[in-house]
């Protein structure tokens, strides 16, 4: 609240009238709070950032009893992701491997899909390869439709692959074979 404080002073001198000043103070106490209520009434009801979320399908856990069904090599794409964003990929169980970049990657799985009925993909990431490799290729998946791929461990041929390509420090789109 404000409150006007008036100090009545006497006569100062010889007929002279002086005027009255009069000194305010204006209480904040009401004001803080108010800008504390309107500080904490906006934190609350405000989101900082949208969380992103991907939805998997995760199967249902394997009956043990039921052997897993075995898939065909020849409709199997295996896309291993490296290092500096780089992707190789080759087709069956140790096909000649290419490499491309993650943006290349999409041309790829579009002809794969279209050459090949119920393409199934094998996705391996490599112990150096980015998390966000691997959530650009299941994004990639869900851009191509492909419905069939799985995430799996990195083999000892695909490591050679990796290998083959760090030391002939290739970077454009060659074809190793086995």
């Amino acid at each position: 609240m404000a409150e006007i404080n008036s100090s009545a002073s006497g006569s100062q001198g010889a007929g002279k009238v002086r005027r009255l000043r009069a000194s305010t103070r204006i209480d904040m106490t009401p004001m803080v709070d108010l800008a504390f209520l309107l500080l904490t009434f906006f934190m609350l009801t405000t989101e900082l950032s949208k969380q992103y979320v991907m939805p998997l399908v995760v199967p249902a856990q394997p009956d043990n009893r039921t052997p897993p069904p075995e898939i065909n090599g020849k409709r199997v794409l295996s896309v291993i992701l490296g290092p500096h964003d780089k992707v190789h990929w080759y087709m069956g169980e140790e096909g000649a491997a290419t490499m491309t970049s993650m943006r290349g990657i999409r041309k790829v799985l579009l002809e794969k899909r279209a050459q090949i009925e119920n393409l199934y993909v094998m996705i391996k990431p490599s112990d150096k390869s980015r998390y966000q490799n691997m959530v650009d290729i299941l994004d990639e998946m869900a851009i191509t439709e492909i419905s069939r791929f799985s995430l799996v461990k990195i083999t000892d041929y695909d490591k050679t692959v990796l290998a083959g390509v760090a030391q002939t420090g290739q970077t454009s789109t060659t074809r190793l074979t086995p």
